[in-house]
């Protein structure tokens, strides 16, 4: 018998978990892929979109702005 080659996997661009590509979605920002962990986690963008829609953090109290 003859060894599959194949490889049905993708990396989870919120996590970095490596799970079956069958078994993701896509990131709500960009569409790259997400695993179904990180979905049922309540995880719909990856970790680029997210650092980019994240807002900037306020000035640290007695800080000058």
């Amino acid at each position: 018998m003859t060894e599959l080659k194949e490889h049905d996997a993708m990396v989870c661009r919120a996590c970095g978990n490596e799970e079956r590509a069958s078994e993701g979605y896509p990131c709500t920002g960009c569409g790259t892929f997400l695993c179904v962990i990180c979905n049922m986690k309540g995880i719909t963008m990856c970790k680029a979109c997210s650092a980019a829609a994240a807002p900037a953090a306020p000035p640290a109290a007695g800080q000058p702005s």
